[in-house]
């Protein structure tokens, strides 16, 4: 009697098929591949480009051409800490906070009606 079992037991699991492990990473393989292709293609650049603007806002300095969040251009007149004064026209002058500058201009960027 106790043969039997053991004899159902070696049919139910040929030799040729995969183990349950060997299911399961097969099954997770693809899920990791596309999660690789996400870093390198989408997550990886955009993190370049966050570093990239953090470091330019925190390079702003007077005489900066910069472009806000609201599309307001303007000049820098005054840095401080977190907030920056921007000359929008003359003698208007606003304050805004660093975080919200979106573009800093390099000074060959003219307007396009200049």
């Amino acid at each position: 009697m106790l043969d039997q079992p053991i004899l159902l037991m070696a049919q139910a699991a040929p030799a040729g098929e995969p183990s349950g492990t060997s299911q399961i990473l097969v099954g997770i393989m693809p899920w990791l591949l596309i999660f690789v292709i996400f870093y390198f293609l989408m997550i990886r650049p955009q993190q370049r480009r966050v570093k990239q603007h953090q470091a330019a806002i925190a390079a702003v300095k007077k005489g900066d051409q910069v472009i806000t969040g609201g599309g307001i251009r303007g000049k820098v007149v005054k840095v401080s800490d977190d907030e920056a004064e921007v000359e929008i026209a003359k003698d208007v002058r606003i304050r805004v906070i660093k975080s919200t500058i979106s573009h800093v201009l390099d000074p060959a960027t003219k307007p396009a009606n200049d």
